[in-house]
């Protein structure tokens, strides 16, 4: 019989890097396996910012008043952007739980792979996934009364802080999920996620909240990113003369650095430990 012997790790950084980018691909092509064998779970994922669109902006529109005026669709589409990226969290955490509760995650720890190749794969698959929502999502908008009217450049400025904020958001989503590692508690964390969104500038200007309150929500990293895009947009809702609001694009790109640099490693140092 022959003895099978497990390939070394590389020493050499760079031989190790192109190792760990090999390792990232195979797991980005098994994500997008999963979107091909489970297109009802990728569907139900995209209906539901949809109806958070028609619920907020058709039922309760009507009653809601923009500090400033504005239409307030046009108000609304960016902060449902801004959450539908921050309830990314929750599908993170849902696809690293499944894979712990499968036993998937103990057949990865036992392989000869990076741990940084394991998060950085579910981190590209959730970032293409999210990027397709937030097209659909904007398609929504666009159908309901949404536009942008600073320019297709300007907007599209606005699409990367969209996309920046939600990498930084998923770190927390997968340092969760090696955590809590049973679906059960994902779930329960999930509803967490609605407070975030909520008590933010996302569905209300916090002008319009109670002195306490909108202090939080003004704070709450998810309103600067919502208060640049709906700037980059020209969309209602940008004022503010508050320190935070008023340096809203620069907290923009520190909030989600600031949440990368502290999740990140937490991630692939909780995936390390998983094996000791």
């Amino acid at each position: 019989m022959t003895a099978l012997v497990a390939p070394e790790v590389p020493t050499n950084p760079f031989v190790k890097l192109g190792w760990v980018l090999a390792d990232s691909w195979t797991l980005t092509l098994r994500g997008f396996a999963h979107w091909a064998r489970n297109p009802t779970q990728i569907l139900a994922g995209l209906a539901f910012p949809i109806l958070m669109v028609l619920l907020f902006g058709g039922i309760f529109g009507s009653g809601m008043q923009i500090e400033g005026g504005g239409d307030y669709m046009e108000f609304l589409m960016p902060g449902m952007f801004v959450m539908s990226m921050a309830f990314g969290i929750g599908e993170t955490m849902a696809g690293v739980t499944a894979d712990a509760s499968k036993g998937v995650t103990d057949r990865f720890r036992s392989m000869p792979m990076s741990a940084a190749s394991v998060v950085m794969g579910q981190s590209i698959v959730n970032m293409l996934y999210s990027t397709v929502v937030l097209v659909i999502l904007m398609g929504c908008g666009l159908i309901a009364g949404w536009s942008w009217d600073d320019g297709f450049m300007r907007a599209l400025g606005g699409f990367g802080l969209l996309l920046l904020l939600r990498f930084a958001l998923l770190w927390v989503g997968i340092y969760l999920g090696l955590i809590i590692s049973s679906p059960e508690g994902a779930s329960a964390v999930y509803t967490l996620l609605f407070p975030l969104g909520i008590v933010a500038n996302t569905f209300a200007s916090p002008e319009m909240m109670p002195g306490w309150l909108a202090t939080i929500a003004e704070w709450n990293p998810l309103s600067s990113t919502a208060h640049s895009i709906r700037e980059l947009f020209g969309n209602p809702g940008v004022g503010g003369t508050s320190w935070i609001a008023e340096n809203a694009m620069l907290m923009s790109f520190v909030w989600p650095i600031g949440i990368f640099l502290i999740f990140f490693p937490l991630a692939v140092r909780k995936y390390r430990a998983l094996s000791r």
